[in-house]
């Protein structure tokens, strides 16, 4: 299995433990998954997550606290956010204070 492999295993991993009402940043779960400098390659995972994946991608936001995504898919996230009880502006601004998870 090569680093990929195992790099993937352990974002979905990390992802599955996020709790319901509460969001984290690309960055955080690179931590988490031993590879701190890798926030891009998170947002490369969650952008590759197989259709109809149960995985909470809607619960990573970049480090200023703000969905990264844009049209669509912001509005996307931003309801599946707000179904879950986090408050979000309508330009998809996130109070990290508040609802940070960092595992």
């Amino acid at each position: 299995m090569d680093h990929f492999d195992t790099f993937q295993q352990r974002i979905y991993q990390i992802l599955a433990a996020i709790p319901c009402g509460k969001v984290t940043t690309y960055g955080d779960i690179a931590r988490l998954a031993g590879s701190p400098r890798a926030a891009r390659q998170v947002g490369g995972v969650l952008r590759r997550l197989p259709e109809g994946s149960k995985l909470p991608w809607h619960r990573v936001i970049n480090r200023s606290g703000e969905i990264s995504l844009t049209g669509d898919d912001l509005d996307r996230q931003r309801h599946a956010l707000l179904q879950e009880g986090v408050d979000v502006s309508p330009e998809g601004k996130v109070m990290l204070s508040l609802y940070r998870w960092q595992g």
